[in-house]
């Protein structure tokens, strides 16, 4: 089956990457590698992390909430400056704003699907233009690696798994995207990553 959509993580891919700041703080504040990160898996659908992507929770909520979180696992942190140092990483990577352009020209629909939280200013809304289809883990209530968000979107593309790629950091939602029959690609290296993207859709991206 021919490719028919491209489907794209935002932090991490389209813009800096959330997990490069929250390393960052780690190591800023003497926390060990992936402590956050474990945390956020630990809790798994109730904790703070997941309520906040599934927009339960406002971030004036969440701070005090996932700060528990992290206190149970053992250590203290400030999820406000911790928040601010991921807000300050989500800068657009212009390469995969050209690649998204020029995949439309071809004739071909691109969507975002983000795990993203309510904010007060913009945020990523931004990007919207540069995409047919934008599906949020805090407007829909549904999050990532949840199988019912990756159908949505191609359900928004009308577009069948299989006919769709999508592009993440994160291996949990690629192996969910995998399951449904789409393609993956994960993105370590955005350069390496496009470079895999154009060889399944035979044009250049940049």
């Amino acid at each position: 089956m021919p490719y028919r959509a491209v489907i794209f993580d935002i932090g991490g891919v389209v813009v800096g990457s959330p997990l490069e700041a929250i390393a960052a703080y780690e190591r800023a504040h003497g926390i060990p590698g992936g402590f956050i990160n474990r945390v956020v898996v630990a809790t798994g659908h109730a904790g703070a992390w997941s309520r906040l992507e599934r927009g339960e929770l406002k971030l004036e909520d969440f701070y005090p909430a996932f700060e528990r979180d992290c206190e149970a696992a053992g250590r203290c942190i400030s999820a406000r400056a911790l928040m601010e140092l991921v807000a300050a990483a989500t800068v657009p990577r212009p390469a995969m704003l050209e690649a998204i352009r020029r995949i439309r020209a071809h004739g071909l629909a691109a969507a975002a699907l983000t795990n993203n939280w309510i904010t007060e200013d913009e945020g990523t809304g931004a990007l919207r233009p540069h995409f047919d289809v934008f599906v949020e883990s805090a407007a829909l209530g549904l999050r990532k690696p949840d199988p019912r968000i990756f159908q949505h979107a191609c359900d928004q593309l009308q577009v069948a798994p299989a006919a769709a790629v999508f592009l993440d950091d994160i291996g949990a939602n690629l192996k969910a995207a995998r399951a449904l029959g789409m393609t993956t690609i994960k993105v370590l290296n955005p350069a390496a990553a496009l470079a895999e993207l154009e060889g399944l859709l035979g044009f250049t991206l940049g």
